[in-house]
Formats: structure tokens, C-alpha cells, sequence
């Protein structure tokens, strides 16, 4: 099987001149499908950088970067969005969930942009929801549920196209430790099932509940990454 990820001599630098700021500098990354990695290291180390760039929110300067044996380092506007949706499940510390909308409007919203025809929108849903041990609620709005719960509908989100990569940010960063906990366990179910999950976070707790934490600082990674990039 193909990388999920492989990042190559990946820079990214801000501004011009005086203001120029190298954000991530000549990075090397592989990630192996199945894998559950976090990504950490202390503010501006660069992994929001990476994470943007990973997440197809922002291009490399220079380098290259391939997803899913396919380089997208390269692409723009709606090729760049199709690859996102296609390739990358995301969740976020602050859920970004539709908060008029059921957990299962919220779930379904992704294959609605995809094409996918109501009732097999409706039946995968359903079935992620369940995944996430969430079935019972799919009426309910983001209004009506937990911080725990709401995360968990943000998951299904991200699973329901059956991304290559789950990418969480802080994803238990809005959360008390017991939901936090559970979320982590979630995780931990998902990838003993093949999904590939990286965490991004500054939470040591977190990292330790992943297979392999790489650290970054100062734009490079200085822990955590197997020697042979080749």
C-alpha cells in the first residue's frame, strides 16, 4: 500500500524581506497508512503550519508533498478543494458543527458536496453515527448535546466519505478530561480498525495515547520521525 503522507523538503515561509519568516524548513514526513501519529511541539514551532499544509489549507513554498500517492502540492482552486474532500477528514476543537441541523444533517453534509444521493446519504450516516456510538441521537442538534457528543458528530463528519486521513486538531481541546478521554478512546477504536489519524495538539496526555509522537521546533522536526525518509 501507498503512504498517506509524504512530505518532502517541505518549506513554507511568510512575508518578504525584514518580515520574513520561515515557518517550516526543508521537512521530511512519511506517514504509513493505519497509523495513529501526533504532531506536537510548543507554539510557533510550525505544526499549525504543517497542519494547514497536510489539511490542504495552504500551499508549500517549496517542496513537495504527496497524499494518498497522489502530489498535491501542486494543485489549485477546485482541483485543491476536490482533494480535500476526497482525502482529509477534519475535526476541530470547536467542532464546527451546523447548529440548526440534526447530527445526522451535520454527518450528511459532506456527501451532499460529493453527489451522493439522498438515501445512501442517509444510510452511511446512519452507519458512522453508529460508529461513533452516537445512533440514538441523530435528531438531536448540536444545541441539545454534549461537548463529548458533539465532537463524536464531528468524527462521523470526517469519516463519512472514507477519507485516506483523519486529521484532528486538538480535538479535546474544548473538552473535560472524562469526554476528552472518550474521544481518545474513539480515536484509538478507529485506527485498530485501519483508519490513519493524526493529532495535532500541545497536550502531552494526548500525545502519549498515539504510537508515535513527532516533535517539532523551530520548523523542523526534531523527534519522532523514523531515519530512513527514503
Amino acid at each position: 500500500r501507498m503512504r498517506v503522507i509524504e512530505a518532502r523538503e517541505l518549506t513554507k515561509v511568510y512575508g518578504r524581506g525584514e518580515n520574513r519568516v520561515e515557518a517550516l524548513t526543508g521537512m521530511n514526513m512519511n506517514v504509513e497508512p493505519g497509523e495513529w501519529i501526533a504532531i506536537t511541539g510548543p507554539s510557533g514551532s510550525g505544526k499549525s503550519t504543517l497542519m494547514n499544509l497536510i489539511g490542504l489549507l495552504d500551499r508549500p513554498t517549496s517542496g513537495s508533498y504527496t497524499l494518498d500517492g497522489r502530489d498535491v502540492s501542486r494543485l489549485r482552486g477546485s482541483e485543491l478543494a476536490r482533494a480535500r474532500r476526497d482525502l482529509i477528514g477534519f475535526v476541530f476543537q470547536s467542532y464546527n458543527l451546523l447548529p440548526r441541523e440534526s447530527a445526522l444533517g451535520n454527518v450528511e453534509l459532506p456527501m451532499v458536496y460529493a453527489g451522493v444521493g439522498r438515501k445512501e446519504r442517509r444510510k452511511r450516516a446512519l452507519g458512522v453515527l453508529e460508529t461513533v456510538g452516537l445512533a440514538e441521537r441523530a435528531h438531536h442538534r448540536p444545541p441539545e448535546l454534549s461537548g463529548g457528543q458533539m465532537q463524536r458528530v464531528a468524527i462521523a463528519r470526517a469519516l463519512v466519505n472514507g477519507p485516506a486521513l483523519l486529521l484532528a486538531d486538538e480535538p479535546t481541546g474544548n473538552l473535560d478530561t472524562v469526554s476528552g478521554a472518550e474521544i481518545l478512546d474513539l480515536f484509538e477504536e478507529l485506527n485498530a480498525s485501519g483508519v490513519t489519524v493524526v493529532v495535532v495538539t500541545h497536550d502531552a496526555e494526548v500525545a502519549a495515547r498515539t504510537r508515535r509522537v513527532v516533535e517539532l521546533r523551530d520548523g523542523r522536526i526534531v523527534a519522532g520521525e523514523p531515519s530512513e525518509v527514503v
